[in-house]
């Protein structure tokens, strides 16, 4: 571990959080807490402390046939699943695997002091394990989320951030998260944002190494850094937009995340690639007036009023937020980029 991380700041922890005082305390401060001891009467979890093989056992229990997305890194690499050299690869393959063979493989590796890293994420629960979220229920509401299964062995996932507010909750194994306010992104050093390791763009900065002289700005991200550990039972929020770093420990490690609050079709990244197609290389003086619409429509403090001038019907997109006006701008967006 590096010196920045042992010396780092904690993450604020609660204890028997209550549903009301998470709605109305945590989520709106958009600040990371770990919630500690959060799912610890989960059977998953209990099953979890007889070792790999039980927590194998148990999770086989819900196999609902489907074959996991599974990536897979040589011992080498120390469970850091990145780009090549080059950066037009990665350092990891992937594979379609049957949950049975994914769970042997885990066991049979657990004495072997460098074994292969094996990660199969964001599996659907109710799609791939049917009967998982009746046995484990989350004691919080998560609206519209759809619970998730990590099932692996020792990794580490690169800095990245994800455009929804997230509950990850620890069954098995030891996980670390390592997390920077999201004003951080030019300190870390961001990599390709079209060819990603795992669908977000991800810091190029290797957390347990980092070189100051190639990414000399990390310096002040390191200034921002809060950790938390967790063990099986714990959880963490972590909200949109939250840069995080993440490693697991243990030889089968399982977590269980949830994300809410943002749809894909709304996703402000695709915005902002948008914005580099129609705005960022604009002559100085048009760019700025773009600015202006922006802060008008978007950023400034009266935008939601923007359209407030108009009729009600003749709104259109600057309307309330609706089902409507997501299909008004879905279409209209889909006009303005050549679709028909």
């Amino acid at each position: 571990m590096s010196k920045a991380i042992e010396s780092a700041a904690r993450v604020p922890e609660i204890r028997d959080i209550t549903p009301e005082r998470f709605a109305a305390e945590v989520v709106p401060a958009y600040r990371p807490v770990v919630l500690r001891g959060l799912v610890r009467h989960w059977p998953a979890v209990a099953a979890g402390q007889g070792g790999p093989a039980a927590m194998a056992a148990y999770i086989r229990r819900f196999d609902g046939g489907r074959p996991a997305d599974v990536m897979v890194a040589a011992p080498e690499v120390g469970g850091r699943f990145f780009y090549s050299p080059d950066l037009t690869g990665f350092n990891f393959t992937r594979a379609q695997v049957l949950l049975p063979i994914l769970l042997d493989q885990l066991v049979a590796q657990v004495a072997d002091p460098a074994p292969a890293a094996l990660y199969a994420g964001a599996a659907s629960a109710p799609d791939s394990f049917p009967g998982w979220v009746e046995a484990n229920p989350l004691p919080l509401a998560t609206p519209d989320a759809t619970p998730r299964l990590w099932i692996g062995n020792a990794s580490r996932v690169a800095t990245h951030y994800d455009v929804s507010s997230n509950i990850a909750a620890v069954v098995a194994g030891q996980r670390r998260f390592v997390l920077f306010p999201p004003d951080q992104g030019p300190n870390l050093y961001v990599g390709p944002l079209d060819r990603t390791i795992a669908g977000q763009p991800t810091s190029m900065v290797d957390l347990e190494a980092p070189d100051l002289a190639r990414y000399p700005r990390f310096a002040a991200a390191m200034a921002t850094m809060q950790v938390a550990d967790l063990e099986p039972g714990d959880a963490i929020f972590v909200p949109s937009l939250w840069w995080h770093d993440v490693t697991a420990r243990g030889p089968l490690n399982l977590l269980v995340n949830y994300w809410w609050g943002q749809q894909a079709a709304a996703s402000p990244f695709a915005a902002m690639i948008h914005a580099l197609l129609a705005v960022r290389d604009l002559p100085p003086g048009e760019r700025e007036a773009v600015r202006g619409w922006f802060d008008h429509y978007v950023f400034g403090d009266g935008a939601a009023a923007a359209g407030d001038h108009l009729p009600q019907p003749a709104r259109g997109v600057l309307d309330t937020p609706s089902r409507e006006r997501t299909e008004r701008i879905r279409s209209y967006l889909m006009r303005a980029l050549g679709r028909p």
